[in-house]
């Protein structure tokens, strides 16, 4: 199953999978301890610390945008990665030396070398496939398994760093993983990658003049598709990113972690929607492959309809978990959020590989990376309302904070869904 997921593709594929591994390794780990660090050592209360958390993953989705023009106009997309993954390293390091006033320089840094770093590395993989459609979705989906490769061990390693020795200590474990990220690409960037995103595409225009031609109706109109489902997807991240913060004070002070003498570290279950990824990726594009020779594969559009409607369920199931614990006077279950995760997983494997995948296949050419970088943007503004609602969470019934998540992502499914045929039309699928 997987050689037949992971054959034909170009190698460079395989560097960036690596590198991307590593990047999220350090992203992940340093992201499941941020609130729990926030309240137990710089003494924040639940909801300045869901803020910062907030504004910090917001912004990190926000930068690429800038990343991605910068990359265009001027650097290449192979010398912002590097700059990126520089930037991010050092911010790490200042995490790591346990310095408070350096808290928040710190958190600048890593948003900073994340948008010269997330959106470029994106569209080197689809520039790997040129005009390969059928080909690209596959690859972007054993990219996003390398994602969620280091996102799996990521909370493992650092969380039980954490625990056992100190924050800083976790950190300490996320830069590492970011510096062997660095190494990796610098030593097989040049072998594997070629020409591709070695020049910005303003220079590379000047031997093409496919590149510097006007928009067509046609291509404003696949813009405008993508505009409107980075709308809907804001929904989306809103509930998927409570992973970090009112999820994981879910596991923190509701769920039952003690089993003996053996202590479930509340960061762990962090790792529960990685560790899906790896298991569901390879059995969801293989399903994909099949409906399509069969010319039965849903739409783009259509599987993010789905994944609304998933992550409609996964909310629906904590709002159940909560409503099981009494006020958090009773410890339910470590499976609500076994549960729950793998309903998020199922959800994110239907809306997210699936948009990167989008963005290549519809931007021009000479728009590539700033589109990829707007393509975040609605996980900037997803993040940070996630991580304003969060700040809720101990204000209202932790029963009716999941249930306000649920039914949202729920009537937003069905408008998304009402709108499928204008979709379907701008984006060229009739």
């Amino acid at each position: 199953m997987l050689k037949n997921l992971a054959g034909g593709h170009p190698k460079g594929l395989y560097l960036l999978f690596s590198v991307e591994m590593w990047e999220r390794f350090s992203y992940y780990g340093m992201r499941a301890m941020l609130v729990l660090y926030m309240i137990e050592k710089l003494s924040f209360n639940i909801y300045s610390a869901s803020s910062v958390y907030g504004f910090y993953t917001g912004f990190v989705y926000l930068t690429p945008l800038l990343g991605g023009y910068l990359a265009d106009r001027f650097l290449g997309q192979r010398k912002s990665i590097s700059i990126g993954a520089i930037v991010m390293l050092c911010g790490l390091m200042a995490l790591a030396s346990g310095i408070k006033w350096l808290f928040f320089p710190a958190l600048t840094l890593m948003i900073i070398g994340n948008g010269f770093f997330k959106s470029n590395i994106s569209t080197i993989v689809g520039m790997l496939y040129g005009e390969d459609k059928q080909k690209k979705d596959a690859g972007f989906t054993i990219f996003y398994m390398g994602i969620n490769l280091g996102a799996f061990f990521s909370p493992l390693v650092c969380g039980t760093l954490a625990m056992k020795f100190g924050y800083n200590y976790g950190f300490a474990a996320a830069g590492v993983g970011m510096l062997l990220g660095y190494i990796t690409y610098k030593l097989g960037e040049k072998s594997l990658l070629g020409e591709h995103g070695l020049h910005p595409v303003a220079k590379r225009a000047v031997a093409d003049d496919s590149e510097k031609k006007e928009l067509t109706l046609r291509d404003k109109r696949k813009i405008g598709a993508l505009f409107i489902l980075m709308l809907f997807s804001i929904c989306f991240w809103i509930c998927f990113e409570q992973a970090g913060c009112s999820l994981t004070l879910f596991a923190k002070n509701s769920t039952q972690r003690v089993f003996g003498n053996f202590e479930i570290a509340a960061e762990y279950f962090q790792s529960l929607n990685p560790l899906f990824i790896i298991t569901l990726a390879p059995l969801m594009s293989m399903l994909w492959g099949f409906l399509a020779s069969k010319g039965k594969e849903p739409t783009s559009v259509v599987k993010f309809c789905m994944a609304l409607t998933l992550i409609s369920l996964a909310t629906f199931i904590m709002a159940m978990a909560a409503h099981f614990t009494h006020g958090n006077t009773y410890l339910v279950s470590p499976f609500w959020l076994f549960f729950a995760y793998f309903t998020f997983t199922v959800a994110e494997l239907c809306l997210s590989p699936i948009g990167l995948s989008l963005v290549t296949k519809l931007a021009p050419a000479q728009f590539a990376s700033l589109l990829m970088g707007t393509w975040f943007l609605s996980s900037f503004v997803g993040n940070l309302a996630a991580g304003l609602f969060a700040g809720f969470y101990d204000t209202i019934s932790h029963t009716v904070f999941f249930l306000i998540l649920s039914a949202t992502a729920f009537v937003i499914a069905m408008i998304l869904t009402s709108l499928i045929p204008v979709l379907k039309l701008w984006m060229g699928k009739n």
